[in-house]
């Protein structure tokens, strides 16, 4: 038996094109933040180790890049923040003013 989630589309998300509506979701799904034991472990095509939180929609399941901008962000999250733009914009959500960032 196939599970709900196996046609679900897949998408790896960069803090660069995290948008409003991604953002969120992370936020609804981990309102505390995410920790070890939500970070997902995986080799891209490049074979390069990535790690990542996932939230799924109706359908597509994102994977997001953890990094302390996405901590940080997830963190000081607001909704009015992004009233004026859309919710599919990546332009909207910026990175963090923070001295030591990993990305």
């Amino acid at each position: 038996m196939k599970n709900r989630n196996d046609n679900l589309k897949r998408v790896i998300v960069d803090f660069k094109k995290l948008t409003p509506e991604i953002l969120a979701l992370l936020v609804e799904k981990y309102p505390d933040g995410y920790d070890d034991d939500h970070v997902i472990s995986f080799r891209n095509q490049h074979n390069e180790i990535i790690e990542a939180v996932e939230v799924t929609t109706a359908d597509t399941k994102y994977l997001v890049k953890v990094s302390s901008k996405l901590a940080v962000t997830m963190e000081n999250y607001d909704e009015d923040d992004y009233d004026d733009f859309e919710s599919d914009d990546p332009e909207a959500v910026q990175p963090p003013d923070t001295e030591d960032t990993d990305d």
